[in-house]
């Protein structure tokens, strides 16, 4: 999955798999991030994952365009 590919490349690591949800932890994150496993994720869930992830929209599409 694209997405997840993004967060690992920042840094995060898979913690565990529930259900049809991934989490991704990383030191010095505030939270985990719960990741979908759709076949598209909704745009306001990328958002919201960003947003905890502490991650730039300019730095989001460096690593989707990779």
């Amino acid at each position: 999955m694209k997405l997840c590919d993004i967060f690992l490349a920042e840094g995060f690591v898979h913690s565990r798999t529930k259900g049809d949800h991934i989490i991704y932890i990383k030191a010095g994150a505030f939270r985990p991030l719960v990741i979908p496993k759709y076949d598209e994720v909704p745009v306001f869930i990328i958002k919201n994952l960003l947003r905890t992830a502490g991650l730039s929209r300019e730095r989001y599409f460096e690593l989707l365009n990779r």
